[in-house]
């Protein structure tokens, strides 16, 4: 009779906005340990009632299991993480861990004011974002090409390279227009950008990936047909990575980039200023 496998860890990211900070700085600690964990997001924890009905979950949990919890907290009011830390589990405060020594460092006393970093704090901020965004959305997969002069960036490359995804992490994240285009097979033939982007080669940004990776994503899409042929998928990026070296359209590849890579790549070779900062 085979044994049932021993109980995941479970990882509690507590906070008192959207939780994204919590995760996002807690999963960067965990992706360093070859462990499976259980991850659970208990967001808009920002007073004691809430705090209280977290603590029993997380008590819940470390009774169930047998073993003890991990909180990763980005709460910032005193009464609510002092609760927090009553819990049976291990408590990592990343405002502990950083806000005091910045305090002291640099000689003032932080506002603890919730919500700082993905709330709506600063109206400017959240305004570029948005507005970002319904641009991004609105100049989609070559939907409509009116206004590229407005683009700070134009994402190209064959049909489901990742152009959607990375255009809308680039403007909900750090505002930029980020308009894409997908390069169809006429495109290719003729081995020269459309006309309408040749006034915007400098705002292109290629986006390529492997064959074999490139037919298993557009199998899910079309299955057996031309389209998701391997055949098919080695022909357009075999012209479309001739096509970004004859234009010299810097480019990368996605095959094992996660979309948060990809944009920090753009980024970073196009030297775009962030707008959310």
């Amino acid at each position: 009779m085979e044994s049932s496998p021993p109980p995941k860890r479970t990882i509690f990211f507590v906070s008192d906005r959207t939780g994204i900070t919590s995760e996002t700085l807690g999963q960067s600690l965990l992706t360093q340990f070859d462990v499976e964990f259980d991850q659970v997001t208990l967001p808009f924890v920002d007073n004691p009632e809430r705090a209280k009905k977290a603590i029993e979950q997380i008590n819940l949990t470390a009774q169930e299991s047998q073993l003890r919890p991990v909180i990763f907290s980005t709460v910032v009011q005193d009464d609510v993480r002092n609760l927090l830390k009553t819990a049976n589990a291990a408590f990592f405060d990343f405002f502990d861990q950083f806000i005091a020594p910045l305090e002291l460092e640099l000689g003032v006393k932080s506002s603890h004011a919730i919500g700082r970093s993905h709330g709506v704090g600063d109206r400017r901020v959240y305004d570029v974002r948005i507005n970002a965004m319904n641009y991004a959305l609105s100049h989609d997969d070559g939907q409509t090409v009116r206004h590229y002069e407005k683009a700070d960036v134009v994402v190209v490359g064959v049909s489901r390279t990742g152009k959607t995804p990375v255009s809308i992490y680039l403007a909900l994240q750090y505002g930029i227009y980020a308009a894409n285009y997908p390069l169809t097979e006429d495109d290719l033939m003729d081995g020269r950008l459309p006309k309408f982007l040749q006034p915007f080669r400098d705002k292109l940004f290629g986006l390529t990936i492997q064959p074999d990776r490139l037919q298993t994503i557009r199998q899910e899409r079309r299955p057996n047909s031309r389209y998701s042929s391997l055949a098919q998928c080695q022909v357009e990026i075999m012209r479309a990575e001739a096509l970004f070296r004859k234009e010299k359209i810097p480019c990368v590849n996605s095959t094992t980039m996660s979309i948060e890579e990809m944009a920090t790549t753009i980024l970073q070779e196009t030297r775009l200023r962030r707008r959310t900062f």
